[in-house]
């Protein structure tokens, strides 16, 4: 892992406020490339793999939730650990396009790349690439395509794809292809696992009908058919008519282009790819469905399929834009992660989204709970539509929560730490089993979702069915003291840099929400709750055990311990640490981290966001202090929290860093493995660590409240939220702030400790109290301050 203030000498994107470009082709970063230009819809995800799929990082082709299913080996049985493990594998590629010019492969790594650029554009979603190449035997040409997933239609990916003669006559060969069983980069120990990971696919079915191809397959183990048709239209600019021909077998599907280009002219493909997997559908239904997805786009054309995808964007633009004046590579960075968490999860549609969304192959396509933690809340807060269905897939697992909780027995529902299809896929319990604030982090994301949107119905259909089995796993898993006081013990933090602690701050806090949610959300719908076997007596219990909830205080130091007892424990020696040592979990044993102070990701400071009215401001402020200085970042969760607070508690020069860390993390690989897929959560973090850090929004009880102040290198900022189908947004400048309600009927929020009322067209002003002096900037361990703001946003 890169330092966190190191940096390479300068962007390698250029900055622009609406898109991302490349000039050139580095063979060593193609994988991060590959990561940094993934288009995605949330059902379908194409890695930014050259056309020609050579030279390449990783291929990666991905349909969501569809995995292989393999033996989980360990070198001790232990009753509770799950019996098989879940990996990500890629679908039929159908991005390849391959081109000879005369009889010599186009290949960047031969003859002469004159020109090479990719850019990927915000507003319309589409990946363009441009290659000026001169072959082995001097033949130039100049070749142009696009790329999308569509947002508009749920099983389409399309590629245009344009060879322009230069220099002299040329004989062009293309070569568009549908392949199944590209290599995954995971290697694993046991060979079986190796062997069912290399050839996933079985082929059941291949079709031809004119210059359509489909490829039908199955999983070996997991049992998952999918289907991956393609078609073609190819027009010239000049006299000579292509020669275009189709063949498909099990291994491949091939359309063959063949054509003479004189001087100038040029010949397109428009290629349009139809994806689609089922647990139950025949090979016939799904090729069918596959095909009939191919058929609409292509009569609806590439045009027609460019508008869909911007007015999808422009529909979702019109609230989530951020705009930051005074900083140009925030501002490229901040819309590039929106559009990113936009596209991980647009069309999911009863999924998940993936840690690295459908990027890469990294957590081996996983979800997590940083999920409903992290991405969630950004959504409900942009984009709800993508939001209600994600959280409905978690509804439909509840089966296997169930299930899982009866196997630790338990009560209720326990959700799975990392998972594809809702079944617990990890085996490491003190990071996955003991990690039950999962469970609160669900119910959290259940909780925002309905007091931010009032959808009554997703409520009573699925929302309340897991916070009352939520809420049941809770009081099966703590227990009540002689003096009455409830505890948690034995589970892990977000921190993972300690395990199997007691009374978790976080989780006894976002359990104590969870717990008070259950009760407001089944006395909202008590026949529901009656259904669900909920009583009085039972609501009763949920109250007594949320008062009741321990929250563990430190009073001689004046902080909150992390978990009981933290605060005693020996610190890390942090001076002895090398910068070379760090990520610790690479270097040291997980017993000499868990028996010390180290923090590998915010934890209590996660809790002072989430749990923000449960601490008193001086609280905070102390909090924070005596956790930076505890706290490495080895995790790509911690910069966007750590944010937060370093702004609520006044240090803003500390918040922007941070901030800085966050929002570059991905584009100049930070961590040095964004090769396996981009940190979705980390993405996601960037808007809040801007809405919530700099603007200061936060929800409570009574509403939204803002509370913004910008740092000297931000003249301006504005944002969208929101709230019950309405759009507000705040527009902060250094001394004031304005508040727009777009439409619809009033809306009041709290300005600072103010309310406010907004009338649909009619701005509020408000001035920004002048804050009071916070003293020193904190301190971190060495070697572990922040990026700096000034380095990441140098131009």
């Amino acid at each position: 892992m890169t330092a966190p203030g190191t940096s390479p000498a300068g962007p390698r994107f250029e900055v622009a406020p609406w898109s991302i470009a490349l000039d050139g082709l580095d063979a060593s970063r193609l994988a991060h490339d590959e990561s940094v230009f993934g288009l995605s819809n949330g059902h379908v995800g194409w890695r930014g793999n050259l056309d020609e799929g050579e030279p390449r990082g990783v291929a990666g082709s991905y349909l969501n939730g569809v995995f292989e299913e393999h033996p989980m080996p360990y070198a001790e049985e232990g009753y509770g650990y799950p019996d098989s493990g879940q990996t990500v594998i890629n679908v039929q590629n159908g991005q390849l396009i391959r081109l000879l010019v005369d009889d010599e492969p186009f290949d960047v790594r031969t003859g002469e790349l004159v020109h090479h650029r990719r850019s990927l554009g915000f507003q319309d979603g589409v990946l363009h690439r441009e290659a000026d190449w001169i072959s082995p035997t001097h033949r130039r040409v100049r070749i142009e395509s696009a790329r999308l997933v569509s947002f508009s239609r749920r099983a389409v990916a399309a590629v245009r794809y344009r060879v322009h003669a230069v220099s002299h006559e040329v004989a062009i060969t293309i070569q568009s292809e549908a392949l199944p069983n590209e290599p995954l980069p995971i290697t694993h120990s046991d060979p079986r696992v190796q062997e069912l990971l290399t050839t996933p696919l079985v082929g059941l079915d291949s079709d031809v009908i004119g210059t359509t191809a489909t490829l039908v397959h199955r999983t070996r183990e997991s049992g998952l058919s999918v289907a991956v048709s393609m078609d073609h239209a190819v027009t010239t600019s000049g006299s000579a008519e292509p020669a275009v021909t189709t063949v498909a077998s099990p291994e491949l599907a091939r359309t063959t282009v063949r054509v003479v280009l004189a001087p100038g002219e040029h010949v397109e493909l428009i290629k349009v790819v139809g994806h689609e997997w089922s647990a139950t559908l025949s090979p016939s239904g799904l090729r069918d469905r596959a095909e009939a997805a191919v058929t609409d786009a292509g009569h609806a054309g590439w045009d027609e399929l460019v508008r869909e995808q911007r007015a999808r964007l422009d529909d979702y633009w019109a609230c989530a834009d951020v705009e930051v004046e005074g900083e140009p590579r925030l501002q490229q960075a901040v819309r590039y992660a929106l559009f990113q968490v936009f596209q991980a999860s647009v069309r999911a549609e009863l999924r998940s989204v993936p840690g690295k969304g459908l990027t890469g192959s990294g957590y081996e396509g996983h979800t997590f709970w940083d999920f409903e933690g992290f991405v969630l809340p950004v959504l409900t807060s942009t984009a709800p539509h993508a939001a209600e269905p994600a959280l409905r897939w978690r509804h439909s697992t509840l089966g296997h929560a169930r299930e899982r909780a009866q196997h630790l027995h338990l009560r209720g529902a326990a959700f799975p730490w990392r998972t594809i299809d809702g079944r617990e896929s990890s085996g490491y319990w003190p990071a996955s089993t003991a990690a039950f604030h999962v469970n609160a982090d669900i119910a959290g994301a259940v909780l925002h979702y309905v007091r931010a949107t009032g959808d009554q119905a997703f409520e009573r259909e699925a929302g309340l069915e897991m916070l009352v089995e939520t809420a049941r796993l809770w009081v099966s898993l703590g227990h009540a003291d002689s003096a009455g006081v409830f505890h948690i013990h034995g589970v892990t933090g977000p921190d993972e840099y300690s395990a199997i602690v007691d009374d978790n701050v976080y989780t006894n806090l976002m359990a104590q929400r969870n717990l008070r949610g259950a009760v407001a959300s089944a006395r909202r719908h008590p026949e529901v709750a009656g259904a669900l076997g909920v009583d009085e007596a039972e609501l009763d219990e949920w109250c007594r055990t949320a008062d009741a909830m321990c929250v563990p205080f430190d009073e001689a130091r004046g902080v909150h311990p992390q978990s009981a007892g933290f605060t005693e424990q020996e610190r890390w020696d942090f001076e002895s640490t090398s910068s070379e040592e760090y990520p610790l979990q690479e270097h040291f044993p997980y017993f000499d981290l868990y028996r010390k102070q180290v923090v590998k990701q915010a934890d209590l400071v996660l809790a002072l966001f989430f749990a923000h009215e449960a601490f008193t401001p001086e609280e905070k402020e102390r909090a924070f202090g005596y956790y930076e200085e505890l706290t490495v970042r080895d995790s790509s969760l911690s910069a966007a929290v750590q944010a937060i607070i370093a702004a609520e508690v006044g240090q803003l020069d500390l918040a922007y860093d941070y901030l800085a860390e966050a929002a570059t993390l991905d584009l100049d690989d930070l961590h040095e493995n964004t090769s396996d897929g981009l940190h979705i959560a980390a993405l996601a973090g960037v808007w809040t660590a801007i809405t919530a850090g700099l603007g200061g929004m936060r929800d409570t009880d009574d509403g939204l409240r803002f509370s913004p102040r910008l740092p000297d290198r931000v003249r301006g900022l504005n944002f969208g939220v929101r709230i019950h189908g309405q759009v507000l947004r705040v527009e902060v400048l250094p001394a004031t702030v304005t508040y727009v309600l777009k439409e619809g009927p009033s809306l009041t929020v709290r300005h600072f400790d103010a309310e406010v009322e907004l009338h649909a067209g009619h701005p509020v002003t408000r001035e920004i109290p002048r804050a009071r002096d916070r003293g020193a900037r904190p301190s971190q361990p060495r070697g572990r301050a922040p990026r700096d703001a000034s380095v990441a946003f140098a131009l």
